[in-house]
């Protein structure tokens, strides 16, 4: 593979999606926006307690990401854990689709599944069983899997198996890749502070984070104080603000990238994991900062289009003429 492969490793998940209103959720006693587990009862209440016909595609944070960069044209490769089921036949078969190399370790134990609740504003609430997905052994995880790798992106949700977290990232050093983190909810940041500022400090590259995570993170609510602090001991530090954009610290300067506008988003569901998928494809391929900024805000502004996070055959090729 050539020397600008992007290597995702994460959750391989199924996303089971329902629009449905804020009272509904409110009676699961959820916090709209982030991430909680279930287990696949819990899951399977919450969609019976909904008269709303849930939507299903390919997903998982790193995962989605990855599928973009194939998408995008890029080279790209996905490492994981399924389950010997049709939801993981499911999952296998759209990252082939993508032009994206599967790494994936097989389980009796089914895939897992993230529920995910849209409300009218378009947030997205989620309620994860990661099945299959948490049974990656550690130790299967080696240098090899990142040959070749520019860039390895190391899901933030693996900081809840913290010897999975160590193993990929020290991986994916060892293999002489930049490593790239995203810090995926503020759940995650605030269950992680004790090992969070010296794991980043010892592997991290690329450091991403939304508000809600760089406050966490960093303990600062100032915008640009939060950007400073998340761009120390890193190449390059990304602070997402929504609709209004994100900036992109590097080489002690900051670059704002402009928010695409147009319609109203339809689901935010893969938002930041598409945002990845444009912005790491540039920096893998030597795009400026500016245009691997642009190219992600345009891939996280098409996803928001559509239910789920996967963006539509003909969408990508209006993306891909951009580059």
């Amino acid at each position: 593979m050539p020397s600008n492969t992007i290597t995702g490793i994460g959750s391989a998940l199924v996303d089971v999606l329902i629009n449905d209103t804020d009272d509904f959720l409110q009676k699961f006693n959820k916090k709209k926006g982030g991430m909680t587990y279930a287990t696949a009862e819990e899951q399977q209440a919450i969609i019976s307690a909904s008269s709303q016909v849930p939507v299903i595609v390919p997903g998982g944070a790193a995962c989605n990401t990855i599928l973009g960069v194939g998408k995008l044209g890029g080279a790209a490769r996905f490492i994981g854990a399924r389950g010997k089921d049709d939801y993981g036949d499911i999952f296998e078969n759209e990252v082939r689709e993508c032009r994206v190399e599967p790494v994936l370790s097989y389980f009796d134990t089914p895939t897992g599944k993230v529920l995910s609740i849209v409300t009218p504003d378009a947030q997205r609430s989620m309620f994860t069983d990661l099945g299959a997905s948490s049974l990656l052994d550690p130790a299967a995880v080696t240098r090899q899997m990142f040959s070749d790798t520019a860039i390895a992106l190391v899901e933030g949700y693996l900081l809840f198996n913290r010897d999975l977290m160590m193993a990929a990232v020290k991986a994916a050093k060892a293999a002489g890749a930049l490593v790239a983190l995203d810090l995926a909810s503020f759940e995650v940041v605030n269950a992680s502070k004790d090992i969070l500022q010296d794991l980043i400090k010892e592997y991290v590259d690329i450091l991403i984070a939304n508000e809600d995570e760089a406050s966490a993170y960093t303990g600062e609510s100032d915008e640009n104080t939060a950007l400073e602090k998340l761009s120390d001991n890193v190449t390059y530090a990304v602070l997402k603000v929504g609709s209004r954009g994100s900036y992109v610290h590097h080489n002690n300067s900051v670059t704002r990238i402009e928010p695409v506008r147009g319609n109203a988003p339809v689901d935010t569901t893969g938002a930041g994991d598409l945002w990845a998928a444009g912005f790491l494809y540039g920096i893998a391929n030597n795009l400026p900062i500016e245009k691997s900024g642009r190219l992600g805000s345009i891939c996280g502004y098409e996803v928001c289009q559509v239910m789920g996070a996967q963006i539509p055959g003909p969408v990508w090729e209006k993306i891909k003429a951009t580059v």
